[in-house]
């Protein structure tokens, strides 16, 4: 029995949900979505997992590209955990209706809470509230290994219908906008031109010009570049400066570095 579970993450919360269930389930291994993005997502395993942060309330750009190309053997079991600050509406739904066009079956789709790291909106929360979080989503992902390793099929999950119906229509009405919606973001005095904001974005959407960030119109929103700052140099709008940054506590920059291809995208650069 082989699992392999694609993540994508920008601030650390699903590579720490994709880690934590690839150690309950034998023969496990964790890949990155971006990489399996440029070229052909073409796996082998009995089960497949997708690990998401859920953005503007649906599918990142770059959860929609892989199950649109994802190859998966007859048979596998496909599993999806979408990570979210409560508010999953209609995300897995919309998962399953991709699968579904190419005759995949999405056999079970979790939401799981955590702290927010949308912070236009504000920081994490307390501490307390946080490490609450964090144990709901152990104990949730504790239950979801056990049924990937049986290969039994789980509900989809929902937010309520007021989320499904307004959340819904909210997402298809900015996602055809969303790369765009980087012109907010800025860098304060602090920035002391590091590139550790480049080398985090999975969309390779920040470019150096003479070491200041620069963002090209193709953004994901998922807030790696600003909360990954270590200077907390990086802005989006006028509220972010007084806000707490946040990402997991047990993940690393590099490793999302190594996720988004920030390391090999500096090495070319350089050469």
């Amino acid at each position: 029995m082989t699992t392999t579970i694609y993540v994508f993450s920008g601030t650390g919360n699903s590579l720490w949900a994709a880690r934590s269930l690839a150690a309950k389930l034998p023969c496990a291994r964790v890949e990155s979505v971006v990489r399996a993005s440029c070229g052909s997502p073409r796996v082998d395993s009995d089960s497949v997992g997708i690990v998401f942060p859920v953005h503007m309330w649906g599918l990142p750009p770059r959860v929609v590209e892989l199950a649109s190309r994802l190859e998966v053997p007859a048979g596998a079991y496909l599993f999806a955990v979408a990570v979210n600050a409560g508010q999953v509406a209609r995300t897995l739904v919309q998962l399953r209706e991709l699968l579904e066009e190419r005759s995949l079956k999405l056999a079970a789709g979790e939401s799981l809470v955590m702290p927010s790291s949308y912070i236009p909106w504000g920081g994490p929360g307390p501490k307390r509230k946080q490490e609450a979080r964090f144990e709901q989503a152990r104990e949730k992902l504790d239950a979801l290994s056990a049924r990937v390793a049986r290969h039994e099929p789980g509900q989809i999950e929902v937010g309520p219908l007021w989320q499904r119906l307004a959340f819904t229509a909210a997402y298809k009405a900015t996602y055809p906008h969303l790369g765009r919606m980087d012109r907010r973001f800025w860098t304060d005095e602090r920035c002391n031109r590091c590139g550790a904001c480049a080398r985090v974005c999975p969309a390779a959407n920040v470019v150096l010009d003479s070491g200041k960030p620069h963002w090209q119109g193709r953004c994901e929103q998922c807030f790696a570049c600003l909360q990954w700052c270590p200077r907390q140099a990086v802005q989006y709008g006028k509220k972010t400066p007084r806000y707490p940054r946040y990402h997991h506590p047990e993940v690393r920059v590099g490793d999302i570095v190594d996720l988004a291809g920030g390391g090999e995208r500096a090495s070319e650069a350089k050469a």
